[in-house]
Order: structure tokens, then sequence, then C-alpha cells
């Protein structure tokens, strides 16, 4: 019996290394994608501790690392706060790496540029229409109201 437990426990490694070999991943994604292999909750816990214990899962590093890839999209703070949470990172988290990504990313700069962009592919549209539906593509990624609304009153 002992043995068959060090087996699953070396199966459920082995998966959740197959799985960060290809990206990082927060905690609760190896604990859901280890739920749906159908490995026991003990077991799934057992190998989290292992791989937090040894350094490969650390949802601060997750998040850094994600907002770090994300924001050269680019997309707006709410937009990663968001894919964060749905990721299963903790909220203390997230406020803290969105206010370390805040420090060196200008969110009005960006949507400017992307405004003044997108508004050259609308030019044969009414310019009311045109800056709604730029209004409308800023939301989708995540840019805050406020910052949107001034972008389009300057182009």
């Amino acid at each position: 019996m002992r043995n068959k437990n060090i087996d699953f426990f070396q199966k459920a490694q082995a998966y959740a290394f197959l799985l960060l070999k290809f990206r990082l991943r927060s905690e609760n994604e190896i604990r859901q994608r280890l739920k749906i292999k159908k490995f026991e909750e003990t077991l799934i816990d057992k190998t989290i501790s292992f791989l937090k214990e040894k350094g490969f899962v650390d949802d601060r590093v997750f998040a850094k690392a994600w907002i770090d890839s994300r924001i050269k999209r680019p997309l707006g703070l709410k937009r990663l706060r968001q894919e964060l949470k749905i990721k299963g990172v903790s909220e203390d988290i997230i406020n803290e790496q969105i206010l370390e990504a805040k420090k060196n990313y200008s969110e009005q700069v960006i949507v400017l540029d992307l405004a003044k962009e997108r508004i050259k592919k609308l030019k044969r549209v009414e310019p009311k229409k045109a800056k709604q539906r730029i209004f409308g593509y800023l939301m989708r990624r995540g840019f805050s109201a406020d910052t949107v609304i001034e972008a389009l009153k300057e182009i």
C-alpha cells in the first residue's frame, strides 16, 4: 500500500512538472489540473506543499511574471487583476503586484497611443461613432473609464 501511495505521489509530481514545463502556474491552477486528473485531495495537498517548499510554485512570482507578460499586449490593470483572480491568486498578492506594476506603467500614455492608433483605422467612420468604438475597445482591454474618456478628449 505504501509503494502505491509513493507511486501516485510521483505521478502527481510528474504531471505538475509537466504543467510547469510550459509556463509558470499559480497554486490554484495546478490544484485544479490535478483534480481533473482525479488525484486524491490529500495527494494534491502533498504535491502542492512539495512544489512550494522547493520553490517551483510561488503565487507572488507567478503574478509578477503574468503582469509583466500581459502588460506588453497592452492590457489595462483592471483586466490583469481580473485574470489573476481567475487564476486563483490571492487578493493580497494581486494588490501588491499591481501596485508594483504601477510604478513602471503609465496607463494614460498607453491608452492615448492605442486610441490614436485605432482612430487611424476608423477614418471612414463618423467621428462620434468612431469614439464609441474606441471606447468599447479600450474598456474591453481593461483600462479604466476615466482614463479612456480623458484619452478620447485628446484625440
